[in-house]
């Protein structure tokens, strides 16, 4: 809390002055603590410094991280194995046929029950299933995830990987398959079963 009013007082647009070298020096000498930002904002609030002042003394301080540091030990993702990515050939492949599979089930099953709202279109590969008041269905690729992404009105959005020991798109969060889940939800809003695995 007090930090917060700290860095209020110091937003409040006072204009750097010339007495600032006092301030930078301190400063930079404050950049060892253990707390550097802290002691920082106190030394500028004692000098009548500005925000515009903290923050760049606050770049400044993190780029004088100690050496020390390797990047191993910097919290951040981790490197990412090439070699378990899956070929982008090889997804588009068979992202485009389940894309396409669905698309010619859907229109069947549209013709078969007859409903008011009821419509598909494909373009710019994205599967779009519209049925009318009940809601959207969006289906597409995202290639540099190997994914194929859907957004359902009944369990919003959802991102499918590949799992190729059951040979379907597996959401990893709830562990659904892409075509059942599918099944379940268009089959229950419209009323009649629909088989699209």
């Amino acid at each position: 809390m007090a930090s917060r009013k700290l860095l209020l007082g110091l937003a409040s647009g006072r204009r750097l002055r010339s007495t600032q070298r006092l301030f930078w020096a301190a400063t930079l000498s404050e950049a060892t603590t253990s707390r550097p930002l802290e002691a920082a904002a106190a030394t500028a609030q004692s000098s009548g410094g500005s925000l515009t002042a903290l923050l760049f003394c606050s770049r400044t301080i993190s780029s004088t991280r100690p050496a020390t540091q390797a990047a191993g030990d910097a919290p951040g993702p981790s490197a990412v194995d090439h070699k378990l990515i899956m070929p982008e050939d090889e997804f588009h492949n068979l992202a485009d046929d389940t894309i396409f599979n669905l698309l010619q089930k859907l229109e069947e099953y549209g013709d078969s029950i007859m409903m008011d709202g009821f419509d598909i279109d494909y373009g710019n590969q994205v599967l779009t299933v519209r049925l009318g008041d009940l809601g959207t269905y969006v289906v597409n690729k995202q290639t540099p995830n190997r994914q194929i992404w859907l957004s359902s009105p009944v369990s919003g959005p959802s991102r499918f990987d590949w799992d190729a020991a059951t040979n379907g798109w597996i959401y990893k969060r709830t562990g659904a398959n892409l075509l059942q889940l599918l099944e379940k939800e268009i089959g229950e809003l419209c009323g009649t079963p629909v088989e699209l695995s």
